[in-house]
């Protein structure tokens, strides 16, 4: 592969940036488009990168599967799987999916035209998660890449440290629940996996808007063991007792029904400390599904790409830390994408209500 081409052979002359969303012209599609179109290619199943209403869809099975639950009928006019290292052709590009670490399903788009390699990355992590196939470095001539956690400061430390502070709080209060705020797609089965590899055997207890999603992942081979629902159980049953809920439910009346709960928010942006002020947590757990700055800038260098693409999040800082290694550096500024908080709490806050 290189990076030198006739103009109209680069690579922004056939993926382009447009009010709809990243357009690859040859193949006449796009990925993770924010408004309906003819053909999308979709990442993974948040909300702000898996939309409804496209007439017909490619992603993985997984995903489609999330979207099914999500959007019924509205997922999407034609539905397409295709599982990972699979590839085809659609208008002479070649499409195929890799793993990106984020959630269930959750893919990087690669595509290939003409001796071009670009690969979209979608969200993506480097951390391991049960819950998930692991991220897979693609070496390619562009990487389009995320920068949720884009400054230096954003380092996230080890989930198990996170669940370790979760465990002891537990113990510490035996006659107050621990309520934990867990994003409904993604978050709260990675927590409730995290907790079964640290050796909690007790039955977990969840607000109804995630069980329907907890029982797609089981269907999916993720074991997240005893799961009962928190609604309708006694306040005394529910001392000394882990509740996960979606983050819209730490503050509303469906809280009050738990014994003197210590409140816990599961979220990278736990390290701002106004931002677990703003959500009443007074058990930060700093848990996130987004690459920090050490897996952002190690990625950056593993694919080996000469031109880096970012979008949405602290884009410049990445972008000046490509140029700085000899790459060249772009900001996107795709409108349409939630930071961490942004693309799941919208999910969570629109769940179905428990009666």
């Amino acid at each position: 592969m290189t990076s030198v081409r006739p103009q109209s052979q680069l690579p922004e002359s056939w993926l382009k940036v447009t009010s709809r969303g990243l357009y690859c012209e040859p193949g006449d599609f796009y990925v993770d488009p924010h408004r309906p179109v003819g053909r999308a290619v979709i990442t993974h199943g948040h909300g702000d990168h898996a939309r409804p209403g496209n007439r017909a869809v490619l992603a993985t099975p997984a995903t489609l599967a999330i979207m099914r639950k999500r959007f019924g009928k509205d997922a999407g006019g034609a539905l397409d799987e295709m599982a990972y290292c699979a590839r085809r052709e659609i208008g002479g590009v070649g499409v195929s999916f890799r793993p990106a670490g984020h959630v269930l399903g959750s893919a990087q788009v690669v595509l290939e035209w003409q001796g071009c390699r670009i690969v979209v990355s979608g969200d993506y992590k480097r951390r391991p998660d049960p819950t998930c196939a692991p991220f897979e470095v693609v070496p390619c001539d562009v990487f389009i890449t995320e920068a949720t956690f884009g400054l230096p400061v954003f380092r996230h430390p080890p989930a198990e440290e996170e669940i370790a502070k979760l465990l002891a709080a537990r113990q510490q209060f035996p006659e107050r629940a621990v309520l934990v705020g867990a994003y409904a797609l993604g978050k709260a089965q990675r927590v409730i996996a995290l907790l079964r590899q640290a050796g909690y055997d007790r039955p977990l207890w969840i607000h109804g808007a995630l069980q329907g999603l907890c029982d797609l992942y089981r269907a999916f081979g993720v074991e997240l063991g005893e799961l009962r629902p928190a609604t309708g159980a006694a306040k005394k049953e529910l001392a000394g007792e882990i509740v996960l809920a979606p983050p819209g439910a730490l503050t509303d009346r469906w809280s009050r029904r738990l014994p003197d709960p210590i409140t816990a928010m599961a979220s990278g942006w736990m390290r701002v400390r106004a931002r677990a002020r703003q959500r009443g947590a007074e058990l930060p757990l700093i848990l996130s599904d987004h690459a920090d700055w050490d897996e952002l800038t190690q990625t950056v260098r593993e694919v080996g790409a000469p031109e880096i693409w970012v979008t949405h999040g602290n884009e410049e800082a990445l972008v000046h830390y490509a140029n700085s290694i000899g790459r060249r550096g772009r900001a996107l500024a795709l409108i349409g994408r939630g930071d961490e908080g942004g693309e799941d709490e919208q999910e969570a806050t629109t769940e179905p209500a428990e009666a």
